[in-house]
């Protein structure tokens, strides 16, 4: 079998600005991996690169030469651990630029089976959690409204951002706007310790489900703290980043919050996923704002979680991808008529 490749950056904008607490996107920087084999199929992936995480739409371009050589050099869409493994030897760190990889290999070998991808994980398309929605930061009647569309459009969980010193207000106009929602609340690093414990207190009373990231990721023994005292269970995001960090904070955290642009491909997320189970721990699966390109297959491992927050693609206001159908917040893998991903050009 031989293997080409290629990509591509391509740039989409937002329905919304979005706004956490350490500062606010209007468009989506992500960068298109296709990988064809000599059949003429293809496999779709994409990266969507964090600054958080020390990666740009140009650290990606700089490094996907060398990632896509290690794919050419193997040549073999199956041999996926083969490829996975040289290009985290190629390339140290990256995570998103070796995501991009990992999922147009995913797509293509399964597309060979011709099959969906869960289906060659052998998942259950009827056990996945329906996705959030996600509320970012914004003037108090502008949440409002958008609080209001997201109930109109179907979705049952919200995910608000707080961070900031108005968070009982957000809070409030969220609940007023949407009564019987499940909500949760991410903190993006916003608070120190006791803020946080405090504020749990106060969330509480307006029945979030969970906090994400109260406290800096640089602050282990704060995410201690408030794990200890807080009137809600704790979800770890940036202080979840690596398999390596899941033992490290299964004394400090009820749920991991994890990311294909953070731990690197869906082998890796697979592995942490059981790892989180193993030391006894919840397990959601979350996203930059990203192209249906690299949200359909984060999509496939919606059966392994408690919880999703694959809304990336659904913040776009425009998509050059089309990917799993979501509908009313629910994932419907079962209704997807496509082997692979089911990541494909909608133009």
């Amino acid at each position: 079998m031989a293997l080409t490749t290629e990509f591509e950056r391509a740039s989409f904008p937002l329905a919304d600005d979005f706004t956490i607490a350490r500062g606010t996107q209007t468009e989506a920087e992500n960068v298109v991996v296709r990988i064809t084999d000599d059949g003429g199929m293809t496999g779709v992936g994409a990266a969507a690169p964090s600054e958080h995480y020390g990666e740009t739409a140009d650290t990606v371009e700089a490094v996907l030469p060398a990632l896509l050589r290690d794919v050419e050099t193997v040549g073999d869409a199956h041999a996926i651990a083969r490829i996975e493994r040289r290009m985290a030897e190629t390339v140290n760190d990256n995570p998103a630029a070796r995501a991009a990889v990992s999922i147009a290999l995913h797509d293509l070998a399964a597309k060979r089976l011709g099959l969906p991808l869960y289906r060659q994980w052998g998942l259950d398309a009827d056990d996945c959690p329906p996705t959030s929605f996600t509320i970012g930061l914004d003037e108090t009647e502008r949440i409002r409204e958008k609080t209001a569309a997201a109930v109109d459009a179907g979705y049952p969980v919200l995910k608000v951002k707080l961070g900031t010193d108005r968070d009982e207000e957000i809070v409030e106009a969220v609940r007023e706007s949407a009564p019987d929602a499940t909500i949760r609340v991410d903190a993006n690093e916003g608070w120190t310790p006791r803020e946080a414990v405090r504020k749990s207190e106060m969330l509480a009373e307006y029945g979030v489900e969970f906090v994400e990231q109260p406290v800096a990721a640089e602050n282990p023994e704060g995410l201690k703290f408030v794990y200890e005292r807080s009137a809600l269970p704790i979800a770890a995001d940036e202080s979840c980043v690596t398999l390596e960090d899941v033992p490290a904070v299964a004394d400090r955290t009820d749920i991991v919050n994890l990311k294909l642009m953070k731990c690197g491909g869906l082998s890796e997320a697979k592995r942490m996923v059981h790892a989180a189970r193993a030391h006894g721990l919840e397990v959601m699966l979350g996203c930059m704002v990203e192209s249906n390109a690299a949200i359909a297959a984060a999509c496939h491992l919606a059966p392994l979680l408690d919880y999703a927050d694959l809304d990336g693609a659904l913040l776009l206001d425009e998509d050059d991808y089309g990917g799993v159908p979501i509908e009313d917040g629910r994932i419907l893998l079962d209704d997807l008529n496509r082997s692979g991903t089911g990541a494909r050009r909608t133009d």
